[in-house]
């Protein structure tokens, strides 16, 4: 599969490349994206090569994955990364520190719902993050995604096990409006300042197994 951009007058979401390493080693260090993901911790600029030609180069040149790197218009700075695995029909992201709070992943994430329900036909997308990741979860509900309950993840954590997560779905004729029935996320998160700050998918640890926050 040829890589392709998705945009909007808000952002441009176009394939991650070597430009965006230091970035990616940044953004990777925050200690509530380590909490809620499976990044290596410490991260290093080899982690980031191997994100970018493990998970993002295999994943556009076989069709299992397609990776996205999300930009302001007109800029080349890197704000996150949002990622959709064809095969298993999930989606999952990851929002920089400066980049927070601004809406720009919720938009993200329905462009790619839209491409990912439209024309790649997936039929329904799944997402799943760990309990207490308000921020990600925040983002898929207003992204229109329906809660379908708690329970153990799709894949493993760091430690072998499978991690307790809320999980989600959005069908190709739901809406990309709120749903109701989400846990309560209305109050101060936990962990952050606002609910559009940290979000499930970042960069695999070193030997590119799954993350458990990958759906």
């Amino acid at each position: 599969m040829q890589p392709f951009v998705l945009e909007s007058p808000a952002l441009r979401l176009e394939v991650p490349g070597p430009a965006d390493v230091e970035a990616i080693v940044e953004a990777c260090q925050d200690p509530v994206l380590q909490r809620f993901t499976t990044v290596p911790a410490p991260y290093s600029r080899d982690d980031a090569l191997t994100f970018l030609d493990r998970i993002v180069g295999r994943g556009w040149a076989t069709g299992r994955e397609a990776t996205w790197g999300l930009r302001g218009p007109g800029s080349s700075l890197l704000l996150g990364v949002v990622s959709v695995r064809l095969g298993m029909r999930d989606v999952g992201f990851w929002t920089t520190r400066v980049a927070r709070g601004r809406g720009l992943m919720t938009e993200a994430v329905r462009l790619v719902a839209d491409w990912a329900l439209g024309e790649a036909d997936l039929g329904q997308l799944h997402w799943e993050g760990y309990v207490g990741n308000d921020a990600s979860a925040a983002v898929a509900r207003r992204a229109g995604f329906t809660y379908t309950g708690v329970g153990p993840g799709m894949h493993p954590g760091r430690d072998g096990g499978r991690p307790l997560c809320w999980k989600a779905r959005l069908r190709a004729g739901d809406d990309r409006l709120p749903k109701q029935g989400w846990p309560d996320l209305s109050g101060t998160p936990r962990e952050f300042p606002s609910t559009d700050d940290v979000d499930d998918r970042a960069p695999r640890p070193r030997d590119g197994r799954p993350r458990p926050e990958d759906s």
